[in-house]
């Protein structure tokens, strides 16, 4: 069968290949795979070398953002035939450690986990995967194939509920949201925003395409200027861009006793320049909390089904802003303007 794989850090090896059908030992459900999301960590796998072929292998097969469809599923196991699902990206680590054995594999203790498409294990990229029903999250028929949004929707869940977590820790009602960014995940974060009542201000350098309509129609704000210069003082950041001023001028701009979430991460080599007594003296009398997240745990992605659940289809709709075939797929690495998600049909023919 059919899967979308490369050689981390040699995007000339960009293809598809032939595969063995998944083993059993993956997982008792057999899944078809129908759509594949492509992100920024798939490119840094393609280009910078980031990702993590499984033991023994060159190459990687990539898709930890996966939507498919139950083909066969055991009596007992939760799923039946034609049930849409996508699959969880992390495994816990063997040992496990503490927080394995707590189903909180997103905050793995030994950096021994894999992932999915990432590290050490081929992703669901291919025409059929097996997947443990532990690690399957059923989605509502409903959503059809907006489903495939669900891996990042489950990263800002994460962002959003550790926010609050963390914002209890002393009185704390948020009533003000920024979010950096507007790519998936900021939109997605936006989205989840919005549905907790926040009043939501979006924080990107497009001036038109998508963009600022989306962020509107959420009943969110958009904003073209930097955030250095926004007139709010958010409760809640959720910094999206990975860029180290951005995230500074985040901080400075947050409310007292604000909690600032970072998701996003550059491998670019440029130097910035801060002030670092005056960004500690900042944290430190305004009570304000800095921290940064990864993954998500599995209840995390069942909060983002239910999330995209809630959600407009329309605008859902909306955020899939480019469609390839398995065979096109390296056309993803470079990136379109407009592009906001890229898909890839694995169920489309050459």
């Amino acid at each position: 069968m059919r899967a979308i794989a490369v050689v981390p850090g040699r995007p000339d090896t960009a293809g598809v290949v032939e595969v063995g059908e998944p083993p059993l030992s993956d997982g008792a459900l057999l899944v078809r795979t129908r759509l594949i999301g492509i992100c920024g960590t798939d490119r840094e796998i393609a280009i910078d070398g980031y990702g993590i072929p499984p033991p023994g292998e060159g190459r990687l097969v990539l898709g930890h953002e996966s939507l498919g469809e139950v083909l066969d599923a055991p009596d007992g196991s939760g799923f039946a035939r034609g049930d849409l699902l996508a699959g969880v990206v992390r495994r816990p680590d063997p040992l496990p450690c503490a927080a394995c054995a707590a189903d909180e594999w997103d905050m793995c203790q030994t950096g021994d986990f894999v992932e999915l498409g990432i590290k050490e294990h081929h992703g669901y990229g291919s025409e059929r995967f097996r997947v443990d029903p532990r690690f399957a999250v059923r989605l509502d028929p409903a959503l059809g194939e907006l489903g495939v949004l669900l891996e990042p929707t489950s990263v800002v869940a994460k962002a959003l509920e550790h926010a609050q977590q963390l914002g209890a820790r002393a009185w704390f009602q948020p009533r003000v949201a920024l979010i950096t960014g507007a790519g998936p995940i900021g939109l997605l974060a936006a989205m989840l925003a919005r549905q907790r009542g926040l009043e939501t201000h979006v924080v990107d350098r497009a001036t038109s395409g998508a963009k600022p309509g989306l962020v509107t129609d959420l009943g969110a704000i958009y904003h073209s200027t930097p955030v250095a210069e926004l007139q709010i003082r958010p409760d809640i950041v959720v910094e999206c861009t990975g860029v180290s001023g951005v995230a500074i001028d985040a901080i400075h701009r947050a409310a007292p006793g604000a909690v600032i979430a970072l998701t996003g991460i550059s491998h670019s080599q440029r130097v910035a320049e801060a002030r670092l007594d005056a960004l500690n003296a900042e944290i430190v009398l305004g009570n304000k909390v800095v921290f940064g997240t990864v993954n998500a745990a599995r209840r995390h992605h069942d909060q983002a089904a239910h999330a995209l659940a809630r959600a407009d289809p329309s605008w859902l709709a909306r955020l899939i802003t480019r469609r390839l075939r398995a065979d096109e797929w390296p056309a993803a690495l470079e990136k379109s303007r407009g592009d906001i998600k890229v898909v890839v049909d694995m169920t489309a023919s050459d």
